[in-house]
């Protein structure tokens, strides 16, 4: 008995502590990038009024399993005249920030891989890498396709990571802390937690959740805004010259950054694992509900709107996101102002 609990409390450490935290958190991204193709492809033929997967397996559940045997026994091919260095090493850089930062979301009030007092922070941070990483996969392949892609990454991500920022600014001054398990605790208690001192404060809000969602799916290169990947111009964008497992981490990471992105929607605004009903307990089932029920709204976004234009795309951005978020960090203050004044 004695050796079985050292070796508990030896496993319990922190370095084996965060090795099973990575373990847990590649399988639940591996998971969650084949069965969520699996439901985009069964709402798309629900949208469109057309079958969708149905050969493989009852209702096509095996489908995701052959696309995956599909594409590791496929050869990855390096072209020639690329470089081949960064050519390789895109796909992992593009994937590697995804599963960092989701090391960081609170799934409830214990169930948390590292606990950081700037996790907000450090998930903005990371979040650049996955966009050089794009770019430097384009580049490298010295496709003229995936050039253009590459350049339209960097412009978009750059005008849509501005009004992200703003809004993210703004919960972070309501707030008064980057702490995500800090943030989430103060939403308890209200109806769908909209509590009374943000609305109070911040009138605009729900323009703010409207704000950062319109910002994730541009960040996520998910249509109306997939203009990185517009197949009728670019074949494949960026990852046109990769093929086998090259192209399925790049489509992996795809779906990564849908679960970071609603998972921090999820905590930031929807109140994470607390309860939205008086009287039933708080758990982590409630945060998977509201997750998965932002990403069926991706999903439904992607097969209801039409891709936007380009211009169209930046404008949305520069002309109307970007004052409209700068108006709630400014309105924000002000109000701020104004509690600490009278003492509210």
């Amino acid at each position: 008995m004695t050796f079985l609990s050292n070796l508990l409390s030896y496993l319990a450490t922190e370095p084996f502590r965060l090795a099973f935290a990575v373990v847990v958190i590649m399988s639940f991204v591996g998971l969650n990038a084949a069965y969520l193709v699996w439901l985009e492809r069964k709402g798309a033929g629900w949208f469109q009024r057309r079958p969708g997967p149905t050969e493989v397996g009852p209702f096509g559940l095996l489908q995701p399993i052959a696309d995956a045997l599909k594409l590791m026994s496929k050869q990855l091919i390096v072209p020639s005249g690329v470089d081949s260095l960064l050519f390789r090493g895109a796909p992992l850089l593009v994937m590697a920030p995804a599963l960092m930062s989701l090391a960081v979301i609170p799934f409830s009030q214990s169930l948390t891989a590292c606990r950081f007092n700037v996790g907000l922070l450090m998930i903005f941070a990371l979040g650049s890498v996955n966009v050089m990483a794009i770019m430097l996969g384009g580049w490298a392949s010295r496709n003229k396709y995936a050039i253009i892609s590459s350049a339209r990454v960097v412009s978009q991500n750059v005008a849509y990571e501005i009004p992200m920022l703003l809004v993210v600014i703004t919960l972070i001054m309501v707030s008064r802390t980057a702490n995500l398990n800090e943030i989430v605790d103060q939403q308890k208690g209200w109806f769908w937690h909209w509590n009374f001192f943000r609305l109070w404060v911040n009138p605009l809000m729900p323009v703010t959740f409207l704000i950062f969602y319109i910002c994730m799916l541009a960040e996520t290169n998910r249509a109306p805004f997939d203009m990185a990947e517009a197949e009728s111009e670019l074949v494949a964008g960026a990852y046109t010259e990769y093929s086998g497992m090259g192209f399925g981490v790049f489509f992996m990471a795809e779906y990564a950054n849908i679960l970071l992105g609603c998972s921090l929607a999820t905590a930031l605004f929807l109140g994470g694992w607390h309860s939205p009903i008086n009287g039933l307990p708080s758990n982590v089932l409630w945060f998977l509900v509201k997750l998965y029920l932002l990403v069926f709204s991706v999903i439904w976004v992607r097969w209801t709107f039409p891709r936007t234009q380009f211009y169209g795309l930046l404008n949305l951005s520069w002309k109307i996101l970007i004052p409209v978020s700068l108006f709630t960090l400014l309105l924000t203050g002000g109000m701020l102002k104004v509690v600490r004044y009278f003492g509210f």
